[in-house]
């Protein structure tokens, strides 16, 4: 009737426990309780490692992942924006393989729930019989004014086919980028997303907050390359943080994703703006592997000591296989423990943090009574801590 779960430590979602605690479920994964080894009684599993509650991957794009190998590194942001949109086209079958196989990773790596990017619906067969759980983004862009309702409409398209078929409240309407939606197609999603969860790309390069502060940058290249004519935009003298939040204004939840470039100056932007007013959240979203393997730079402990000193909710993605060799939320880890961060830290932002930003907490993020959030070991620690040598792997 239960599954008894001890190890070296057992990480519940909120603090690390030492090895003299068990972790109590049910046959099917429910958590039942966290009892002393003394109390635990027989047939108690024992495990080499650290035991954590199944991961959260906020930030991935699940319909990109036959693109796996096929773009170079360290291109920049612009010139790799160029390459997906060129080389994206692939045939139903290559792409319903790519998926397979990268949804069977996430699932064997210890991941339980992801927040996916959707700009098609060729993901849906996917999740219709999945084991993960999925909150859908459904990615609007257009960076035209006189552009604005059609493509909102082309999009709305493809959200109706998600509600359709999953759950309503795990699929949304979400912003591309800064430097991809126009303001009108803001104020339009404002008006769309009323109490909503919603992500967008943010500060992911320095040519974003260029183009806003100055009108230069990198991006007026891509304009001119896809022949979007861009002469009415009008730059706001801020960061591109600065400049996309006031936008929002209708009590949205917002996952902020990359902030490679977010600075103090934007931190207190946030916190000066109504949005606080709002009962309204935003976490910041770290994909360390994919940063490096797009711009060859990653969030350094000065950028998240920065987020953390500012009470700032943090989580973390894989992003895709176009802009990652895996999609590994402990490899994600890794880079950022690099850093110094406490391990405490960074497998809450992996697990109970994820779970509050996809608004699954109630089911997913920590070994409480009455939840399934699926049961993780990771190895080959040393001195307690995570090691360049670890790997995750299901246990339940």
């Amino acid at each position: 009737m239960f599954r008894k779960f001890k190890a070296d430590y057992i990480f519940t979602g909120h603090k690390l426990l030492h090895q003299n605690e068990v972790l109590v479920t049910n046959n099917d994964g429910v958590v039942e309780d966290i009892v002393g080894y003394a109390d635990a009684g027989d047939n108690v599993e024992t495990f080499a490692g650290l035991l954590t509650p199944g991961f959260i991957n906020c930030h991935c794009h699940l319909e990109l992942s036959h693109l796996k190998n096929t773009i170079p590194m360290h291109t920049g942001l612009v010139k790799f924006v160029q390459q997906v949109m060129a080389i994206r086209q692939a045939t139903a079958d290559q792409k319903l393989q790519a998926m397979q196989a990268a949804e069977q990773e996430m699932y064997n790596n210890g991941i339980v729930a992801v927040g996916d990017i959707c700009n098609t619906a060729d993901s849906l067969p996917i999740k219709q019989h999945s084991k993960l759980q999925w909150h859908n983004f459904i990615e609007v862009s257009g960076f035209v004014d006189a552009a604005a309702e059609k493509r909102l409409a082309e999009v709305k398209a493809i959200h109706e086919q998600f509600l359709s078929t999953i759950n309503y409240q795990l699929s949304t309407l979400s912003p591309h980028a800064p430097y991809s939606v126009s303001k009108k197609l803001f104020q339009l999603l404002n008006k769309e997303t009323i109490n909503q969860l919603i992500t967008i790309h943010n500060q992911e390069c320095a040519a974003e907050d260029e183009l806003y502060k100055h009108k230069t940058g990198g991006f007026l290249q891509l304009y001119k390359n896809l022949g979007i004519d861009i002469t009415s935009f009008i730059p706001t003298g801020k960061t591109s943080l600065q400049s996309w939040l006031p936008y929002f204004t209708n009590k949205q939840s917002i996952i902020s994703v990359h902030n490679l470039f977010t600075k103090q100056e934007d931190i207190e932007c946030i916190h000066r703006s109504t949005f606080n007013d709002q009962q309204t959240t935003i976490f910041f979203c770290l994909c360390p592997n994919a940063n490096q393997y797009i711009e060859d730079k990653m969030i350094n402990r000065v950028g998240i000591e920065l987020l953390m000193q500012n009470s700032s909710h943090i989580v973390i993605g894989t992003d895709s296989y176009a802009s990652n060799r895996q999609l590994s939320i402990l490899k994600e880890m890794k880079l950022i423990l690099q850093q110094h961060i406490p391990l405490q830290h960074v497998m809450y932002w992996a697990t109970l943090s994820g779970a509050k930003a996809l608004n699954m907490e109630d089911k997913l993020g920590s070994f409480e009574k009455g939840k399934k959030p699926g049961i993780v070991l990771i190895d080959k620690l040393t001195q307690g801590n995570i090691s360049a040598a670890s790997s995750s792997k299901r246990i339940l």
